[in-house]
């Protein structure tokens, strides 16, 4: 190691001793060349000032040439390097001859550029190159700022003529996605282009420069905006929103860019008004499109049972006619919630908006849609009720008991699916307050109740206006023996048979009180008892009249009184006891007001006993009919000066017969 180490000592001197060599030779050509280095280098600058002066000397030339050219950036590059200088050494006289005619040819520069750029006939980029070229030839920007504005405003105001040219009357329009592809194309585009420019050419004019293109903005973008929803407004008789809700999600996206640079012009704002405007004007069409298609149905229920009758023949079944209302709503209902459903998919681009994952969803579709077409509905149908049935009865009595029995049904199990299958498909996240179903099943209920009694109160006018025409018409005085039930009350018998089917038809047969072994039979006794014998036979005299009304008055006392008018279940029984108890109410009413001879009293008895024949099977209690009946013959016996009863079998060989 020690021999190593000395060897490599030796050699370090042997480089030192070197590059002390090395270094006085430097030294001593540095020497010899420092006059020659200083001589160069003065040279080299001397070189390029006069380079720079013969650029000087050639600009006015340079710069005709580039003009003559149409070079004018170049131009505007020539005289940008020259500037400095020139007005540093103005004060020479042949600088001040350079820079006089560099001014006359910059301002011949500058007419040309302005003049080019008032022509307009070039896109937005190359007058934002006008533009530009201009501010660095040292022109006013605000006067150049005003004029980019007005040469901007001309184009955008030739797309929105484009567009209303479209919305005229002679041609005709474009589909809505082809419009507003147009509009996007042209004008939006157009916009942003100016924007961009704009912001790019005079952001030096600070917050003023801004809102003066906020302004600009916002006064053609509403002119924009109007012919839009012009043409929205035509697509609102449309059933179907596809291509509706694609023409408003280009709509939207393209408003994104202009949104995002012009901020304070509130165009994407403005935007998203209209799609929710349109949204909730959508919701309403479908709510006509639904309350249309259910008077549809009824008008096609009307039709179905006016037509056999014309005909001649049996009528349609009303529960065939009952499923197809309810097929028919409920598709439509389903078809409207499909429809609106679209302009909440994930893939548009509104979608996400507060008011479309809000208040579109619980106020629109649940609220204004679906619970506004079920109150109207119900609305509907209970106008029904209100129409006079002295008029011949303009509204078919079943169509009442149809509608009553949708109604019910609603109640029972279609507002709860139709609800829930909303509150599925529309996922609500407002905590806006909504109707809840109990509520809307509860006035489901009540309209099918007022439905049902107002059928009941039609039918029964139905039979009671026969039953008052029968006696009014009749001369009871002098009528003849009775051989026969009058032909009134065989119909009285086959009308209410017929109500009895027909209901039928729609609801359960309800609960009636146990029956006697012979309810028939009884009739007879009810007519020929020893306590109807002595209620208006032997002892009734002129010379007594009060003691007998004293006697029937205390009979009323005791007697069950009957409430014509009561609540009407939801059932065959209870709907038949309503109408038996107000023909038979009408007709004890009538009876009252007339005069009866014996004979007539005795047709009385027949019609009273051929009715109880019949009615009794009806009704919820066989004594409703027993008491009314009862009233009847004795209130005619009442006003008879002669009451002599007719022999029960007799009554009874006579109703056999009829």
């Amino acid at each position: 190691m020690k021999n190593d180490f000395r060897k490599m000592e030796d050699e370090m001197d042997r480089l030192a001793t070197n590059m002390a060599v090395i270094t006085e030779f430097s030294a001593r050509i540095s020497a010899t060349l420092q006059d020659r280095h200083e001589r160069i280098t003065k040279l080299a600058g001397v070189h390029a000032l006069l380079r720079k002066l013969q650029f000087l000397f050639e600009l006015p030339s340079r710069l005709t040439k580039c003009v003559e050219l149409g070079a004018y950036g170049q131009a505007v590059r020539y005289q940008g390097r020259a500037r400095a200088v020139l007005q540093q050494y103005q004060h020479l006289p042949s600088f001040r001859a350079i820079q006089d005619d560099c001014q006359v040819i910059t301002a011949r520069l500058a007419q040309q550029l302005r003049q080019r750029f008032r022509e307009g006939g070039s896109g937005a980029p190359e007058q934002a190159e006008c533009v530009e070229l201009l501010l660095a030839l040292g022109e006013p920007a605000e006067e150049l700022c005003e004029e980019f504005l007005a040469h901007a405003r001309g184009r955008l105001e030739e797309e929105l003529r484009s567009l209303e040219a479209e919305l005229g009357p002679s041609p005709p329009a474009p589909d809505v996605l082809e419009f507003t592809d147009h509009g996007g194309s042209g004008f939006v585009s157009g916009l942003c282009q100016v924007a961009a420019a704009y912001q790019e050419l005079f952001a030096a004019q600070g917050p003023a420069g801004a809102e003066k293109l906020a302004a600009f903005a916002r006064e053609l973008g509403s002119r924009y905006f109007a012919l839009v929803e012009r043409r929205l407004a035509q697509e609102q008789g449309g059933g179907d929103n596809s291509l509706l809700v694609r023409a408003l999600d280009r709509f939207h996206r393209r408003l994104r860019a202009p949104g995002a640079l012009l901020a304070a012009a509130g165009l994407a704002e403005a935007a998203t008004e209209i799609v929710e405007r349109v949204a909730r004007e959508r919701l309403g069409h479908h709510l006509q499109g639904l309350q249309a298609a259910f008077l549809g149905c009824l008008t096609d229920v009307r039709q179905a049972l006016a037509a056999p009758r014309m005909a001649g023949k049996e009528g349609p079944g009303l529960a065939e006619l009952l499923a197809n209302v309810a097929s028919s709503i409920l598709s439509h209902i389903k078809a409207s919630l499909a429809s609106v459903h679209l302009f909440t998919a994930k893939e548009v681009s509104f979608s996400n908006k507060p008011y479309f994952r809000g208040e579109f969803c619980s106020q629109g579709v649940r609220e204004g849609l679906i619970v506004g077409f079920i109150r109207s509905m119900c609305q509907t149908a209970q106008s029904f009720c209100d129409s006079p049935g002295e008029k011949g009865g303009a509204t078919p009595p079943a169509l009442l008991l149809l509608l009553s029995r949708l109604c019910l049904d609603y109640e029972t199990a279609t507002i709860s699916y139709i609800l829930t299958l909303t509150d599925e498909q529309f996922l609500v996240q407002d905590q806006s307050p909504v109707t809840p179903v109990s509520t809307l099943c509860a006035e489901a209920r009540e309209t099918a109740r007022r439905l049902l009694t107002h059928y009941v109160k039609v039918q029964g006018l139905v039979i009671s206006q026969m039953l008052r025409k029968s006696v009014e018409t009749r001369d009871w005085l002098s009528t003849l023996e009775p051989r026969n039930v009058r032909a009134v009350m065989k119909r009285v018998v086959e009308d209410t048979t017929a109500i009895d089917v027909q209901v039928g038809l729609l609801y359960e047969e309800g609960v009636r009180k146990a029956q006697s072994s012979d309810s028939s039979k009884r009739t007879f006794s009810v007519y020929s008892s020893s306590r109807q014998q002595g209620r208006y036979a032997p002892s009734y005299t002129p010379s007594a009249p009060m003691d007998t009304n004293l006697l029937s008055n205390i009979q009323k006392l005791f007697s069950e009184r009957i409430d014509v008018f009561s609540p009407v279940e939801f059932n065959k029984v209870s709907v038949l006891t309503g109408i038996i108890k107000i023909s038979l109410k009408t007709l004890l009413e009538c009876v009252r007001l007339r005069t009866f001879g014996r004979f007539g009293l005795q047709q009385v008895q027949v019609d009273c006993h051929f009715l109880q024949l019949y009615l009794w099977r009806f009704v919820a209690d066989e004594e409703l009919v027993h008491l009314l009946l009862d009233e009847v013959v004795a209130s005619a016996a009442l006003r008879c000066p002669d009451p002599v009863p007719m022999e029960p079998s007799v009554v009874e060989v006579i109703c056999e017969r009829g």
